[in-house]
């Protein structure tokens, strides 16, 4: 069944959590950011295989290598990323999408709208920064 939702939409704290218009929004903006990336590594694809290798001056070719290297480990974190999207519409579809893994609580709105891959509130998240912090340290 497909769910129509206005294009203006946006989740609000009034409407039950993650009803099913929310997933909806979700899903849809996770398909949507999913196909810009999809559309970016095709462009630099395209470019990385039209660029002339042939550089005569060592600058030139050292300046084209390290541009080279640098878009593909951009690429690499997109291909990473893409795989957090896809598990994120999985979360959708078991319908645990929303709530945190650590404490089963939401996940407020405001941070899966500026993060929509997120598995944790934003308390678990910087608990587990600073965690990560000292045992860094030490």
């Amino acid at each position: 069944m497909k769910i129509m939702i206005d294009e203006g939409y946006r989740p609000t704290e009034e409407e039950a959590f993650m009803n099913e218009r929310q997933r909806e929004y979700f899903r849809r903006k996770l398909i949507h950011w999913k196909g810009e990336i999809l559309r970016e590594a095709q462009d630099t694809l395209a470019t990385l295989q039209n660029e002339n290798e042939n550089h005569p001056d060592l600058a030139d070719r050292a300046s084209s290598e390290t541009d080279r290297a640098i878009e593909l480990r951009a690429r690499d974190r997109q291909r990473k990323l893409i795989a957090k999207i896809d598990s994120a519409l999985s979360r959708i579809d078991e319908g645990s999408y929303g709530y945190c893994e650590e404490t089963g609580e939401p996940i407020s709105l405001k941070r899966l709208e500026a993060r929509p891959i997120a598995t944790l509130s934003l308390e678990a998240q910087e608990r587990h920064e600073r965690n990560e912090r000292v045992y860094r340290d030490d």
